[in-house]
């Protein structure tokens, strides 16, 4: 857990020629043109560069997250970009770097989705051909609109990894130009720009929480951050079940690890890149674990709260300060939320477990007399509670069901928790043997 009480130094000035965003002091430029890969000089020109090309996204203050987290969070809708993502940002600055030679030859990217996406946009600003090489897994809603941009699209494996060596073969054998998700200066730089923009809105900002994948995000926007003003807190968030950076962190060094799972698609990587790590090393407090019921949770409260739809990497941050892995009170916060690229299947999974783990759907097992109007009087004790029946399921055959008796199963709308408590105490109070239906171990 982190929590944040120091004060941080206030923010600097605001040139006229850099349309009122705050600029570095000469120290922080020095800093990082010496020591790192992307200087904030880099990411000055990529903003420049980005700006009549791109959405300077609204960042928006949260009264419900104040009121629940103690810190004034201001939430930056990156969901709103071009494309849907923060990606367009790298991918359109690396694309405006290339040689006309490279532009004949074509560009090829991997992605679980949302740098697809962006590539592909670049890709037909600049009329050049582009083949995005995507996991098999990766949204049927990222697939679409990637192709929908002009790119071919070519489905391989099953994590974001599988898809990049894929794409590796595929580069050497039609020798276009290979645009990396993350671990590229020029894409660093252009993510960089998020963090202008944010630092553009909110100079006084006492901390940023950022999603980290590869690391392509959070470095640019820690080398814009550590310039434009170097005390503030900067903490990535990582999913628990794909903690790559978290474990490279421990190790000193990057690592792969040998598998990953989680509901984040969009950070779901099995190694930072070299230079994002290195960045990470030096500019970045803390790297956090959240977990996928943290995640589903923030992205509901951010549909249901907010009215914003959010994917799962793209909440992350909210997760963290939700459920109290992070803790900043009284500190000004900015959360990028980073993409709103989430398959309309996966948004209606989300709403049933989520609905389910606060006790808004309720599903219990229960063995009743195989006998005219049993079910009725069963049911009748539901109703009695005002609780809806969604569905009801029947089993007479099993070799574990003693004769003249069968299984229900139902599926009901509750109000709470404290209402299923209500109705499975009704239940066995009146007879019956019933049990909440549980998940396998």
């Amino acid at each position: 857990m982190r929590v944040v009480n120091d004060d941080h130094a206030t923010g600097t000035g605001e040139p006229a020629d850099r349309g009122g965003m705050p600029s570095a002091t000469p120290a922080a430029v020095l800093s990082s043109s010496t020591a790192l890969p992307v200087t904030i000089a880099d990411i000055w020109e990529a903003y420049k560069l980005l700006k009549p090309l791109l959405h300077h996204t609204p960042l928006t203050p949260s009264r419900t997250l104040r009121e629940m987290t103690g810190a004034e969070v201001y939430l930056k809708a990156e969901n709103m970009q071009r494309s849907g993502s923060f990606k367009v940002r790298g991918a359109s600055f690396k694309l405006s770097r290339l040689s006309e030679k490279d532009y004949q030859r074509g560009v090829i990217a991997a992605s679980a989705g949302n740098h697809a996406q962006g590539v592909a946009i670049a890709a037909a600003q600049h009329k050049i051909p582009c083949t995005i090489v995507m996991p098999e897994t990766a949204p049927l809603a990222k697939v679409m609109a990637t192709q929908g941009y002009g790119a071919e699209v070519v489905l391989h494996g099953f994590t974001y990894d599988d898809a990049y060596q894929r794409c590796l073969e595929l580069r050497e054998q039609t020798g276009a130009t290979f645009i990396h998700a993350f671990d590229d200066p020029d894409i660093i730089a252009g993510q960089g720009t998020l963090g202008l923009e944010m630092l553009s809105d909110l100079p006084d900002a006492d901390a940023i929480l950022v999603p980290i994948g590869g690391g392509g995000l959070i470095a640019g926007i820690a080398i814009a951050a550590r310039a434009l003003r170097p005390n503030i807190t900067i903490i990535g968030v990582q999913a628990a079940g794909a903690p790559s950076c978290r474990s490279s962190l421990d190790a000193g060094k990057p690592l792969e690890l040998p598998a990953i799972t989680t509901v984040a698609d969009g950070i779901a990587v099995k190694r930072p890149g070299e230079l994002t790590f290195s960045v990470i090393q030096r500019l970045v407090d803390d790297v956090v674990l959240v977990d996928d019921e943290a995640i589903i949770s923030a992205v509901l409260f951010l549909m249901e709260r907010c009215k914003m739809l959010v994917e799962g990497a793209g909440a992350a941050g909210v997760a963290a300060l939700l459920s109290g892995t992070v803790r900043l009170p009284g500190k000004k916060v900015l959360v990028p939320l980073t993409g709103g690229n989430i398959d309309i299947n996966l948004v209606g999974r989300f709403i049933e477990h989520g609905l389910a783990a606060a006790g808004r759907y309720f599903v219990i097992h229960t063995r009743l007399e195989d006998r005219p109007g049993e079910l009725m009087r069963f049911l009748g004790i539901i109703a009695d509670m005002r609780i809806n029946v969604i569905d009801v399921r029947h089993q007479r055959i099993s070799s574990h069901l003693p004769i003249m008796q069968r299984e229900e199963t139902l599926t009901l709308e509750t109000r709470d928790r404290a209402q299923c408590e209500q109705l499975l105490e009704r239940l066995r109070a009146a007879g019956y043997v019933v049990e909440e239906a549980q998940s396998l171990d």
